[in-house]
């Protein structure tokens, strides 16, 4: 938000939060929502939240999501989410389509 006050807050319980959300003002002001800041978002301890093959592929998104800018990031992460009715298929499908750093292929 730019205020203070919410800098010194979000500081104070920055600590014991388990998930950080970042909102992005450049893509709300081009009216793409959810406007998330993909890179700057996420979760901590993710490892005990879910299965190792889903940290995987979690981990192998995160790294093409990185690669992008934001506008691409977050218009690909809601394409893919739309083309799936499930996190499971959502997450199929990020394993197929993602390539494996160093080969090339999955």
């Amino acid at each position: 938000t730019g205020s203070r006050m919410d800098e010194v807050i979000f500081e104070e319980f920055k600590g014991t939060g388990n998930m950080e959300l970042k909102l992005d003002r450049k893509l709300s002001e081009k009216r793409i929502f959810p406007a998330v800041d993909v890179d700057a978002s996420g979760t901590r301890k993710e490892e005990i939240l879910m299965a190792g093959d889903e940290l995987q592929i979690i981990w192998k998104l995160r790294r093409v999501l990185h690669a992008l800018d934001q506008q691409q990031a977050i218009e690909l992460l809601l394409d893919k989410m739309k083309q799936t009715k499930s996190n499971t298929e959502f997450l199929l499908q990020i394993q197929k389509t993602t390539p494996t750093p160093g080969n090339g292929t999955d």
